[in-house]
């Protein structure tokens, strides 16, 4: 049996591309929450101490974020229509981190990183909300099934 929709070059390219971007907020999550010497080398005492101190709800929504654009690039990479509900999954916890962050904390992380906070939500807001958008479109036209 054959696909009735070709798959286009691009949906390997979008896919393959979010996919590592969004592999580094698995491993961030991953090694921060393990503690990894290594990987927690590259703070200073007081920004360890305030990543360290996450709540756990706040956790919550990192982990739903950042795992949900990875399976959501994932299933791009498989076809799957459910690379949308993904992706909006992690927005929920993209949304929940930008809270915790930038509104109850925006100005102990200024103080710890500067304005890198606010910048790289904007970037994350931005490439989350094209996948988003690219997911649905390609679901419309029946590349994603």
């Amino acid at each position: 049996m054959t696909d009735a929709v070709k798959t286009p070059w691009h949906l390997w390219v979008v896919g393959g591309l979010s996919l590592l971007w969004n592999a580094f907020p698995v491993v961030d999550f991953t090694l921060t929450n393990m503690q990894n010497p290594f990987w927690l080398s590259q703070y200073n005492d007081a920004q360890r101490a305030f990543f360290l101190g996450t709540p756990a709800w706040a956790n919550f929504f990192w982990a739903l974020g950042g795992f949900g654009s990875f399976i959501g690039s994932l299933l791009l990479l498989f076809r799957s229509r459910h690379a949308v509900t993904a992706f909006i999954a992690s927005a929920v916890g993209l949304a929940g981190m930008t809270y915790y962050q930038l509104v109850l904390n925006g100005d102990t992380l200024k103080q710890l990183l500067g304005d890198l906070p606010l910048y790289s939500s904007i970037m994350i807001w931005a490439v989350l909300l094209a996948l988003i958008y690219y997911a649905r479109r390609q679901t419309a036209k029946g590349v994603l099934r």
